[in-house]
């Protein structure tokens, strides 16, 4: 059988995550493998067109992974009949207008996250979404982690029994760029380019703690810019004015509380750079990016308070690692391909533009309730 050739327009891919997660560790990955097998026998075959506004760094991206569609100019992509799908990876700022373009083109869109800088947008795309009758979805990856999915997979068979708490941390130190480059872009530290730890992660959280444990609906937030000046890619100093740390409390449905810290500027200790600890009545889990251990009732140890003497038990023998009973792909790869089937073969995918709109959502309501000094409530979007 024939290859389905899909063409998706890559805007944005140029920059951190385009480049890295989308392009070479997930649509370059796919074509590396041959394609996607379809039910009918045919493999899906995704070609994309790169897309961006540096015409220097798109030329040398499309030779590095032997693309040959790449163009400056979004209009004329977006006016090609033979593209089905337009992906967005620039900064937010730039992404509502675009997808508004795609939409308005005939396009199926799948974008990045946040959809939108606030949430009367983000709404809009949801609906514009809706009424086209297009495809649509957002990147939600962290769903599709090893460590995650497992975890997932321990409430779904009633490990924890009656769910408690969940605590969490996520973060690492980010180099202001003086002495020792910064991991991250500056454009991540100007509230005024749609930078913000809040607005970042908590698009992630919210369809974390929906999706695992159940629907967020309230918060209380408190952000901080810890270091107020940092130094751009071009060596000069700028005012940082977007928070770079965020404390937060969720209730969420069935009595659950969820405190969540999240840090620019944290020096990791912990196996990994995201820790969830979930607390039940039956059993207690830590998980991470990839690693997920657990400790039944059973295997609960006795603490006695003692401040007099150093501790001698050690906690950490008392945890079991979660096997891995199955084998986990790239997780922007697997959302990607779920994506990808869905255009083709109308298979279903649930994580589309409204869902992102409810990330954009808690976003704003954590911003507000660090303005305001108290807790927010989220109505149903």
């Amino acid at each position: 059988m024939q290859n389905r050739v899909v063409k998706i327009i890559m805007n944005g891919v140029t920059g951190r995550m385009g480049r890295t997660q989308h392009l070479a560790r997930s649509i370059v990955a796919i074509r590396r493998e041959g394609g996607i097998p379809l039910p009918n026998g045919e493999t899906l075959w995704p070609e994309p067109i790169l897309v961006g506004r540096n015409e220097r760094r798109l030329r040398s991206l499309a030779e590095e992974h032997r693309i040959t569609l790449w163009t400056t100019d979004l209009k004329g992509a977006l006016s090609d009949p033979d593209a089905e799908i337009y992906f967005d990876a620039q900064a937010t700022s730039e992404r509502a207008s675009a997808v508004k373009a795609a939409l308005a083109a005939g396009k199926h869109v799948y974008c990045e996250k946040p959809i939108a800088e606030d949430l009367q947008t983000a709404k809009e795309l949801a609906e514009l979404a809706d009424r086209s009758g297009l495809k649509n979805g957002v990147v939600q990856d962290k769903l599709f982690l090893p460590g995650l999915r497992k975890l997932k997979a321990l409430v779904e068979n009633g490990f924890f029994g009656r769910i408690l708490s969940v605590r969490g941390e996520f973060g690492y130190w980010v180099f202001e760029g003086d002495w020792q480059e910064a991991q991250r872009p500056s454009w991540n530290y100007r509230a005024e380019d749609g930078g913000g730890i809040m607005a970042d992660m908590f698009c992630h959280w919210r369809y974390v703690l929906d999706e695992i444990f159940g629907p967020v609906r309230s918060v209380m937030a408190l952000g901080a810019t810890h270091i107020p000046r940092r130094v751009d890619e071009i060596g000069k100093t700028y005012a940082a004015t977007a928070d770079d740390a965020a404390y937060a409390i969720f209730e969420l449905d069935g009595g659950i509380i969820a405190q969540l810290n999240s840090s620019w500027c944290v020096r990791v200790y912990r196996d990994e750079l995201l820790a969830l600890q979930v607390d039940g009545t039956l059993g207690s889990a830590i998980a991470g990016l990839h690693s997920c251990k657990v400790q039944h009732r059973v295997n609960t140890p006795r603490p006695v308070w003692n401040p007099d003497l150093p501790e001698a038990y050690n906690f950490f023998d008392d945890w079991q690692e979660v096997p891995d009973n199955n084998q986990f792909d790239n997780g922007f790869k697997v959302q990607w391909e779920l994506f990808l089937r869905h255009v083709v073969n109308d298979t279903p995918f649930k994580f589309t533009l409204r869902e992102g709109a409810k990330g954009v959502q808690l976003a704003e309501a954590g911003l507000e309730s660090w303005r305001e000094r108290r807790w927010v409530q989220l109505p149903e979007i």
